[in-house]
């Protein structure tokens, strides 16, 4: 249903970073780097799987800030890429919110969520789903 998901970042250079890293743990490849007409850099990260998620400088020029009841959440494939996910988060300059990573009970039973937050405050979720 998506196409794309994107968020603005304050910092893009720091956002290739972090980006590069956590994604790298679900598979994704680097950043593929793109200046918008309108002068902005935008980071590119493409999934097999036909999502885009993408990082940018705000066009307006204007501070990028959170989207308030907004998460991002990526489908990881196993409970240990969910761990995975947040700690190579923390370690690359994201902050742990939330409960830890680990199993919740919801609606479609047992799931495993992980939170953080991007160096600029978007609130990003590692989520898997048994089957």
């Amino acid at each position: 249903m998506l196409f794309h998901t994107m968020v603005g970042s304050n910092d893009i250079k720091r956002s290739k970073h972090f980006y590069d890293a956590v994604l790298g743990t679900l598979g994704v490849n680097e950043a593929t780097i793109n200046m918008a007409g309108s002068g902005h850099t935008r980071l590119f990260y493409r999934s097999d799987r036909g999502a885009n998620f993408i990082v940018t400088e705000p066009i307006n020029d204007k501070p990028a800030t959170v989207a308030n009841g907004s998460t991002v959440a990526f489908s990881c494939v196993s409970a240990e890429q969910v761990r995975q996910f947040h700690d190579v988060a923390v370690a690359n300059g994201g902050t742990s919110i939330e409960d830890g990573p680990g199993p919740r009970q919801s609606a479609m039973g047992t799931i495993h969520l992980a939170y953080v937050r991007d160096p600029d405050g978007n609130k990003l979720c590692g989520i898997y789903i048994p089957s």
